[in-house]
């Protein structure tokens, strides 16, 4: 799971725009264009006053950003962090617009915060906070406005009590202004597995480009949260691989002859850690990400290969779950070493996919089973793949920032057609 500190001490929003000139060079962007770009559309701070347990009220700060919306309705995560800042959301924001844009859905960017610690808080704290968030910024939401989600720290169940709380200020169900619901309010099957889902297709088809093996092969995963753990469980049942190495915030596990990552989730259910698992051998976060295998994914923090350790990483393919995992830096020095990396924007891309295809079925009131799901998922997450691989071989760049300019040149193109600049 990612969190809001970049761990760089580099301002998150000025590595968005920095990635954003990067790619605007390269495209010879309009100068108006690129300016636009580079700036949300719009944000609101909200102060959140909140009734505690013990009858006092806290104050919390709430934030949402809507980044550009000239493709469609934005789209974004809303965390619950206390490292929350805005720069943090307004990067993110920025983020999820190229993302929509990259796998080619009719949406915008958008993201959300409020700088609180969901762990030191009680189901009802949070249900009130919650409410009180979209009390707030309610007036901003809707099905074709603008959509959060969950992001760190949120769930399901918080979505589930913000849809409420938007029900009743509107005097009507409008299940539609948010997704990651449980599957009783509208939400999507495949929706807890789909950003880890739509990685796995983006590995299988690197494997195809590459003449690499799925089956024989060995997998790292740093991070064994929700992406890093359905991930782990999809590398046996879709390509029968070996993960021989897996972590979390408190350390790692390996073993050469492989996990089982089925038992391994139950490990961690039941003590909070994948440390200590019987028959592995302890491996720190750092050194996991340096094991000699084919497939690396980083699946928790962001900016973890860096320069630092770019020239350390053996696998010969990268394929970021996480946001944000690798610097600038460490992109050119992976890709000098012939390192393939699969950016975030494309390969974590499948979960806002799956929430667009929740809006979808709550638009027209008719829900898709599994299979369903699966295909359309796969059909749009091949399709970007081979995208961003084209746009990188045509301009004999990396494949981040190949990414950056197939979603910016789609933004590009909706921004002169509406006729903004």
């Amino acid at each position: 799971m990612s969190t809001p500190n970049d761990g760089t001490g580099m301002n998150p929003f000025a590595i968005a725009q920095a990635q954003l000139d990067e790619a605007a060079a390269i495209l010879e962007l309009a100068p108006e264009i690129h300016t636009l770009l580079r700036e949300p559309l719009r944000e609101l701070h909200v102060t959140l006053s909140v009734k505690m347990d013990d009858g006092t009220s806290k104050i919390f700060k709430g934030y949402r950003v809507q980044y550009n919306d000239a493709r469609g309705p934005t789209k974004g995560g809303l965390r619950f962090h206390p490292d929350e800042t805005i720069d943090m959301v307004r990067a993110l924001a920025a983020w999820m617009t190229w993302k929509c844009a990259v796998v080619d859905i009719p949406l915008g960017g958008a993201k959300g915060g409020i700088t609180c610690n969901p762990k030191e808080m009680s189901p009802g704290e949070l249900e009130r906070l919650s409410r009180a968030y979209v009390r707030q910024v309610g007036r901003i939401l809707g099905a074709e406005m603008d959509v959060p989600a969950p992001d760190v720290y949120t769930t399901p169940q918080i979505m589930a009590w913000m849809a409420d709380e938007f029900a009743f200020m509107r005097g009507h169900n409008e299940f539609g202004m948010i997704t990651g619901k449980p599957l009783a309010l509208g939400g999507s099957k495949v929706r807890d597995e789909a950003a880890a889902r739509g990685g796995m297709y983006c590995l299988r088809e690197a494997a195809k480009m590459l003449g690499l093996p799925t089956k024989e092969a060995t997998y790292a995963i740093q991070g064994f949260g929700n992406a890093g753990h359905f991930a782990a469980l999809m590398v046996r049942s879709m390509f029968s691989g070996t993960v021989v190495a897996v972590s979390d915030s408190k350390g790692g596990i390996f073993k050469a002859e492989g996990l089982n990552s089925a038992r391994v989730l139950e490990h961690k259910q039941l003590t909070g850690s994948v440390v200590d698992f019987p028959g592995a051998e302890p491996i720190s976060n750092d050194d996991l990400l340096e094991l000699d295998v084919d497939y690396l994914l980083p699946s928790a923090l962001e900016n973890v290969i860096t320069e630092r350790n770019a020239a350390n990483i053996k696998a010969k393919v990268v394929g970021e779950l996480a946001n944000g995992p690798t610097t600038p830096e460490a992109d050119h020095i992976l890709h000098d070493r012939g390192v393939y990396v699969i950016p975030d924007l494309l390969c974590n891309a499948g979960g806002v996919t799956v929430s667009y295809f929740e809006m979808v079925q709550n638009a027209y009131g008719y829900y898709w089973d599994r299979d369903m799901v699966i295909e359309r998922l796969d059909a749009k997450m091949t399709d970007a793949f081979h995208a961003v691989h084209e746009k990188a071989r045509d301009l004999n760049v990396h494949n981040r920032l190949a990414a950056y300019c197939v979603a910016i040149e789609r933004v590009a193109e909706a921004v002169r057609l509406r006729g903004w600049v």
